[in-house]
């Protein structure tokens, strides 16, 4: 009886909350990663060095930075559906207005503007879920949910670089025009977020009664089990050594994460492809990394293990980038990216379950922010590092050296560091009515 109604619960919860917000993250990291489709030309014409450019991409992690955990405290008080209608359409209106960039002041103070635009968007996403899945679920959520980054990036290149295409309709230059129609979808779906997600189960009127009194008290189950723990404050949980090693390892993932999408393109094109060839190609790395991070994510669900599932993807990384730093300006170099993206956007889905096993309630809001945030930093030291190297050297091989290296610290860190403990809830361990 409690199986058929785990499965039917679970399954509506899924097919309510996973397609909706997969289709908000698509969105919302297209518009933070299509500044590498219009950098093809932009650069160009705004006369921006790689250096330039690479400052003024990673300005956009300092303002993500400086409100990722107030963000997430004020979720927590006011509720998902009000505050992530705020971020989206917010940072769609900020995203369209690199249509008017003149220079590298606007460059760097409009990124810097997303950045506080953004904030808060994906440990919000994060939180909501430790609301409605229980932990042997939530891999593969946030695997279906960060599988958006990869397919964002895959169907919006050759989308990115089409929209290039239109250079000089109306007057506008193509990048222009790739800005302006890609921030649209991100206010539409920001005021939809208001009518169609729900704040927590307990006032879910979708689910029946009984499937509600179940969730419900899993949940709670969840709760009872982590408080049993030694509780940690909002203030605790900025410098618990677990939060802080998460912060690091995911560092380490950012730094990949955002080089990849601000500089793939530019890697990608250097073999001598069109702009609409390194679109298409630019998508096969991202398909693989689509594949990776739902089956692995799966996997590390069926044996309710992320420490080893984690270190594996960080080697994963390091390997892939490594080939793709020792193959430049060859086909295969795109074979070593595409290894890299596996154990990148596996490895998320891996580490983003662990801090609700030992925080819970604003702790756990702040938890999870801080370990992004520390993340997100990333963006603002590797993408400078990047184009100065490629500015010196000419290439991007000892860019991607650069990223196998902190890959290689990633898996280091988390076999050191990282260890499971607090609420590893087993499927079925709350009948209904308990």
């Amino acid at each position: 009886m409690a199986a058929s109604i785990e499965q039917r619960t679970m399954r509506k919860v899924y097919m309510r909350l996973l397609p909706f917000t997969f289709a908000l993250y698509l969105i919302c990291y297209l518009d933070r990663a299509n500044i590498g489709f219009a950098a093809l030309t932009m650069n160009r014409d705004l006369g921006f060095s790689s250096y330039i450019y690479g400052l003024g991409a990673g300005a956009f992690f300092w303002g993500y930075f400086l409100l990722e955990v107030p963000s997430n405290l004020i979720l927590e008080r006011v509720g998902a559906r009000r505050w992530i209608a705020r971020i989206m359409i917010s940072w769609g209106i900020v995203s369209g207005c690199f249509a008017f960039v003149q220079g590298p002041i606007s460059f760097f103070a409009l990124r810097f503007s997303l950045g506080l635009a953004e904030a808060g968007f994906f440990p919000g996403m994060i939180l909501y879920f430790t609301y409605w899945f229980p932990p042997y679920h939530r891999a593969r959520i946030i695997a279906g949910f960060m599988a958006a980054i990869p397919v964002s990036i895959g169907l919006g290149a050759p989308i990115s670089t089409a929209l290039l295409g239109l250079d000089g309709v109306f007057g506008l230059a193509g990048w222009k025009w790739l800005f302006l129609v890609e921030a649209a979808p991100a206010v539409l779906l920001g005021v939809s977020v208001l009518f169609y997600l729900t704040d927590r189960p307990e006032v879910a009127t979708w689910l029946l009664p009984e499937e509600k009194k179940w969730l419900v008290s899993v949940m709670a189950e969840e709760q009872r089990r982590v408080n049993a723990e030694p509780r940690v404050s909002v203030w605790r949980s900025l410098i618990d050594y677990r939060v802080l090693a998460l912060g690091a390892i995911h560092f380490a993932q950012a730094g990949v994460s955002v080089s990849m999408a601000v500089f793939i393109a530019q890697i990608i094109k250097q073999l001598g492809f069109t702009n609409m060839q390194t679109g298409w190609m630019t998508s096969i790395p991202f398909v693989c990394g689509t594949i990776g991070i739902l089956v692995w994510g799966h996997i590390s669900d069926r044996m309710n293990e992320r420490k080893w599932n984690l270190t594996g993807s960080c080697i994963f990384m390091c390997v892939g980038l490594a080939a793709a730093g020792a193959l430049q300006g060859s086909y295969w170099s795109i074979a070593g990216l595409s290894v890299a993206m596996v154990g990148l956007y596996a490895g998320n889905a891996h580490l983003f379950p662990l801090p609700s096993m030992f925080l819970t309630g604003a702790a756990a809001a702040s938890g999870i922010a801080w370990v992004n945030s520390l993340g997100i930093l990333a963006g603002g030291v590797t993408l400078p590092v990047i184009g100065w190297l490629k500015d010196s050297t000419g290439n991007f091989a000892s860019g991607l050296y650069f990223l196998a290296l902190l890959s290689a610290a990633g898996a280091l860190i988390t076999v050191v560091c990282v260890r499971e403990t607090g609420a590893k809830l087993a499927p079925g361990a709350v009948p209904v009515g308990e």
